[in-house]
């Protein structure tokens, strides 16, 4: 058996092997118990829902653009 041929051999040996481990992951987590967990998300207070605000979102990506307008423009007063 020449040296490229075994090297082929161990190769697909491995992947055989990780493609085995990924599906035994899978089927590890399909049979979970089930827990019935209960959340609750109204945290009450000062509204747990501000991300959800548009107007947040307009003033991140406004700041976002003006730091990165900032960075871009560099020092101008090179010589």
């Amino acid at each position: 058996m020449t040296r490229s041929n075994l090297i082929a051999k161990l190769q697909m040996f491995a992947l055989a092997l990780m493609a085995n481990f990924a599906v035994i992951l899978v089927k590890a987590q399909e049979s979970a118990p089930d827990l019935k967990v209960d959340v609750d998300m109204d945290k009450g207070g000062m509204g747990g829902d501000w991300m959800s605000n548009p107007l947040v979102w307009v003033i991140g990506a406004l700041v976002l653009i003006v730091i990165i307008a900032l960075v871009a423009r560099g020092n101008g007063n090179r010589q």
